[in-house]
């Protein structure tokens, strides 16, 4: 397996054995490809996913913008669906990536839009 990847494996890892996520304060999962950006709310507890956003959505893909821009539109797209649930906190997992970029942005865009890690 490639190193970088079975870095951030760890990382995750390590990461998931503090955090986890309730109906009342979900965990805010990110996973970044290449390409797009996804992000899920999830209760642990239950294991059940209760909202989820990407960059593939229709609204989010047919913006021309760059990467990071798309990932701010991911966070505050999360942050209304959470508001519809009525849900205001979560835990942010960065599923082991760094704080930066376009994770860093998803995390802007989903603050500006609400929600409180």
């Amino acid at each position: 397996m490639n190193s970088k990847v079975s870095a951030r494996q760890k990382i995750r890892y390590r990461i998931r054995k503090k955090i986890s996520g309730s109906a009342q304060k979900p965990r805010l999962s990110v996973f970044r490809s290449n390409r797009d950006i996804y992000v899920q709310l999830i209760d642990d507890a239950n294991g059940v996913t209760l909202a989820a956003a990407s960059s593939k959505q229709a609204d989010i893909a047919a913006q021309k913008v760059n990467k990071v821009e798309k990932s701010k539109l991911v966070g505050s797209a999360i942050a209304k669906k959470s508001e519809e649930l009525g849900i205001k906190d979560v835990v942010f997992d960065r599923s082991g990536y760094i704080y930066h970029g376009r994770i860093k942005a998803v995390a802007e865009g989903a603050r500006e839009g609400g929600l409180q890690f």
